[in-house]
Formats: C-alpha cells, structure tokens, sequence
C-alpha cells in the first residue's frame, strides 16, 4: 500500500482518480483549493479510513511539504480549469498552472520520499499543428492560449527538475475528457441547454471545429498506467481517442440520446474566423500510439464517449436547472 497525493483532486478527473486509487488499496491524500471542485464529488470517497483532504492552495508550501513526507508519489492535476478566463484574467494560468507546479517541484526536490510525479499537462501545448493526429515528437510548440502555455511551461520545469534532482515523471496531453461528473465543456452545456429548452441553442464557434472526446474512464487507466511507468528521463504521452467530431455531430449526437431536436435555430458566434473565442484550437486528434505501446487500451470513440456521457447525465440528475441560461461553449 503506498499514499498518493492528488492535487486537483476535488475536480472532475481528480475525484474520479482519488475513488480508484482508494479502490486499488492506496492510501490517498487530496490537495484541493475549491474554486472549481466539490466536496460532492468526493461524496463516495470521504468514508474511506484511507482517505485525507485538504483545502489549501498548491502555492502554500508549509503544508505541501507537511503532506509529502509521508507520500511516495503525487497525481498533479490542480490547475486553472476554465481556458476561457485567461484571456480575461492574465495571471490566473501562471499563478495556478506554473507557478503552482514550481512550488511542488521544490517541495519533492526536499522530500525524502516522494520522488515521482505524473502530470496531466493538454493537447493545447501542440498549438494548431500541421500534422494530424499529431505526435509526441511534434515540433515546434506554439501554443495559442495562456493555459496551453503554461502547461508547455509546466513540462519543461518538469523535465529540468528531473534532469537536476532526480524527480522521476511521466506527462501526459489529454484530449478533451468527458464524463457523468463534469460540469463544463460542449457536452455538459449542450445537454444541460438541450433539457431546459429546445427552441433555440447559440454555440461559440461556427460549428466545424474538431476536437477529440476522451470518456473518463479510458483517461483514469492512461493515469494509473503512467502511475507504474519507471524511466530515469522524463516521458511524455498523448492521451485521446482515435477519432474526432464537429461541434455540429456533437449537439446531433446529444439529441438522439435525448430523443428531441432543436426545433429553432442554432446559432453560431464566432470571431469571423470560425474559433469560439481567441485561443481556441480548431482542430485536434490525437496520435496515441506511444502509449497503446506500453498497453493503453481505448474502450471508447469520441462518439461513444458522448452519448455515455449524456446517458450518465439523465441517470444520475446531473442536472440542477437555476434562473442562469448558459451558453453551449467548447473547452
């Protein structure tokens, strides 16, 4: 039995990982501050005697270097979540993102114990890259959002702190992931827009962007694979489905899983160039093969991953409906 530290682990992907962790035997630590996760989502983990939480910043190191004295390894999925609000609040991605990741790189490069760290960095780093589906040796990278960049620059503090001090990793560029405890994204609004009224939907974007959707499940084993990777250099792996889908086959998916149409209009807003806002990545798919190399399987296309979303959503009442009317957006 080891403890694992989760940062980030109160969110969609970090919650889903804490509960198999925990399943698996670990002892599980999760690091969170709560501007975006949820004790609720936590809700099947926190009976667990194997289980510690606690609500602190990533940057607060006093605590950091308290939590990883008895830890052999850290999850570090903390992070500015919302790629959007970095084109409003510019100091978010570097504040969260990379300098969050500084202070946990210096905090294990004092531990005596924990000395390995998998991160979940984005398939964002890549820019719009001429290759599709791209590949890990893609180059150069030139991301177009904040949050793409700070994540090119949380790999490459990553790789110098193992260079430097020892500190083991394994990176890993996710696609879009989608599942029954997400709360944003094209999936969750559309849905959410879908069920509360059907006479109109606008979208961000013109609707032919492409991107690839990873279901939950498939991302959490690319995670605990990563988790049992041993290299003395540190190793980076895309994490996608093989396929993707426009926006458009994205709201016709939803509506035949929900059994209804958009009997209005739907309508697009776009910059003129097609993006849903500055910084979106028009295209994106995936080469993953590096990692099916080391036994990665995909038990779902971004299709399947949609409509098993949206089947979890109607099973569990994901929904809660308010007085707010949210707009259809892509993450």
């Amino acid at each position: 039995m080891t403890k694992v530290l989760v940062t980030g682990g109160a969110g969609f992907i970090g919650s889903c990982l804490t509960a198999r962790l925990l399943k698996q035997g670990h002892h599980v630590v999760v690091l969170d501050n709560f501007s975006t996760g949820s004790t609720t989502s936590l809700k099947d983990s926190i009976t667990n005697p194997r289980f510690e939480c606690v609500r602190t910043d990533l940057r607060d190191d006093t605590i950091l270097r308290k939590i990883l004295r008895d830890c052999t390894m850290v999850y570090h999925l903390a992070a500015n979540s919302n790629v959007r609000k970095g084109t409003r609040d510019t100091s978010i991605d570097f504040e969260q993102n990379l300098v969050g990741t500084r202070v946990l790189l210096e905090c294990m490069r004092e531990s005596a114990n924990c000395r390995r760290i998998v991160f979940t960095s984005t398939s964002t780093v890549y820019g719009e890259p001429k290759t599709i589906p791209t590949p890990e040796s893609y180059g150069p990278l030139r991301p177009i959002s904040l949050y793409g960049a700070s994540k090119l620059g949380c790999e490459a503090m990553i790789s110098a702190y193992n260079h430097l001090f020892g500190i083991e990793s394994t990176i890993l560029r996710l696609a879009n992931v989608v599942g029954p405890t997400s709360n944003h994204g094209v999936v969750y609004d559309l849905t959410r827009k879908l069920m509360r009224r059907n006479d109109g939907i606008k979208v961000f974007g013109d609707g032919t962007q492409r991107k690839s959707y990873l279901y939950v499940d498939d991302c959490l084993e690319a995670l605990l694979i990563a988790g049992t990777l041993k290299q003395n250099e540190p190793e980076v792996f895309n994490v996608g489905s093989s396929d993707s889908v426009a926006v458009t086959e994205v709201l016709r998916t939803i509506e035949n899983v929900l059994g209804q149409r958009v009997n209005g209009n739907v309508e697009f807003k776009d910059n003129g160039d097609g993006r849903g806002w500055r910084g979106d990545v028009r295209e994106m798919r995936l080469d993953c093969s590096k990692l099916k190399g080391r036994g990665w399987k995909v038990r779902y296309d971004s299709h399947a991953a949609i409509e098993t979303t949206v089947r979890n959503f109607l099973r569990t009442n994901t929904f809660e409906f308010g007085n707010d009317m949210r707009v259809a957006s892509l993450i």
